[in-house]
């Protein structure tokens, strides 16, 4: 009997602390996990470039910005996860360019984050096709006319952080990197474009009217 509770104490420690591993769903008001993402050969954009937490923690002190002398200034930060595969996403993709167009000379940044070549090794098919033969994300956004900076996330490192494994995501967050509006799917269904355009556009507002004023001359 002392030995069957000895294992059933065991397995209890084991599984509370294969519990305490798990990663949870991030949510509306937790902070934004950082990434450096490539958008050209060599060439890395970075979350903190933009928008990072307000105190840090070791010093205490107000925390700036990575590049802060060459720019000094939050901004709001769009970012939405993507794969050519994604048929959602390419209904929402155009709509998302046309808001981006409406602010894109305001501080608020818009990044596509293409998660196709971390799923291109992906066995089976998907929306019948193999995703070994799904197009690069480059070539394929331009001709459809997407102009918002991709960055490609080749190894799927910011999808896991940010839980984007369903697609289209879109996460929204403030200058000090706290996430403030979540939305996973597009849905297909009638005023979908116009309520999409209309919540995006209210939460851009509210971000640029929060952000502290500027540094930058």
């Amino acid at each position: 009997m002392k030995m069957i509770l000895r294992i059933l104490t065991i397995f209890t420690s084991v599984l509370l602390f294969a519990q305490g591993d798990e990663k949870p769903e991030l949510g509306v008001g937790d902070e934004a996990p950082t990434w450096a993402l490539m958008y050209a050969p060599g060439k890395f954009e970075f979350l903190r470039n933009w928008s990072e937490v307000k105190i840090d923690e070791k010093t205490g002190k107000e925390k700036k910005l990575r590049l802060n002398v060459s720019q000094p200034d939050r901004h709001a930060v769009v970012m939405s996860f993507f794969a050519t595969w994604c048929k959602p996403c390419m209904k929402e993709l155009p709509i998302l360019e046309k808001v981006y167009q409406k602010y894109k000379d305001e501080r608020v940044k818009f990044f596509l984050i293409d998660i196709t070549e971390a799923t291109r090794n992906n066995p089976g098919t998907v929306y019948g096709m193999s995703y070994k033969d799904v197009p690069k994300a480059g070539p394929f956004l331009k001709d459809k006319g997407v102009t918002m900076q991709i960055l490609y996330d080749n190894r799927g490192t910011a999808m896991k952080r940010y839980n984007a494994q369903t697609l289209p995501r879109l996460v929204m967050a403030d200058g000090f990197r706290k996430i403030t509006f979540m939305k996973r799917g597009f849905p297909d269904e009638d005023g979908a474009e116009a309520k999409f355009t209309k919540d995006i556009s209210a939460e851009i507002d509210r971000l640029l009217s929060e952000l502290p004023a500027p540094k930058k001359n």
